[in-house]
């Protein structure tokens, strides 16, 4: 993210109550801590802190623990979501983001306790329903994962 577009379209910070609002996710599967910069319709910088009592960590993997890479993706995911969601005027409409599709993930570098996770998304696409991301997640300016994927937005199911 580079912090390109017209300075009255950057919006951020954004604190964990602001994404609440634009995400059902909630503890443990929260995985967006802040957003530091968000230009809609184009990009966010989102913030993951990486912490040891992270649940995952007991298991993933005793002795040497790493976030697993579906988490990492998952995170970028999220802040695809809020992105999306801020985007289209849908925060705290209660919609819902799937996905749909995930390619070229790739791992570069473990993730380990006691880092903060930079997670940048850009739109790719844009469309009503569907919408196509393209992430990376970095600790301290080094990619650490990075994957292309796609989203749809939905209504929540009917209780």
């Amino acid at each position: 993210m580079t912090g390109e577009g017209s300075a009255g379209t950057d919006r951020g910070p954004l604190d964990v109550t602001k994404v609440l609002a634009a995400l059902p996710h909630r503890y443990p599967m929260l995985l967006i801590d802040r957003v530091e910069e968000m230009i809609p319709d184009q990009s966010i910088a989102a913030i993951k802190a990486v912490t040891f009592n992270e649940g995952f960590f007991q298991g993933h993997f005793p002795g040497r623990p790493i976030m697993p890479g579906v988490l990492i993706v998952e995170a970028l995911a999220q802040a695809a979501g809020v992105l999306a969601v801020e985007s289209l005027g849908l925060s705290g409409s209660g919609k819902l983001v799937y996905f749909m599709a995930i390619e070229e993930a790739k791992f570069r570098k473990p993730v380990e306790p006691g880092v903060l996770l930079r997670l940048e998304v850009e739109f790719v696409q844009k469309r009503a329903r569907v919408c196509k991301f393209a992430g990376r997640a970095l600790v301290d300016g080094q990619v650490a994962a990075e994957a292309n994927f796609t989203a749809m937005i939905a209504d929540p199911p009917s209780a």
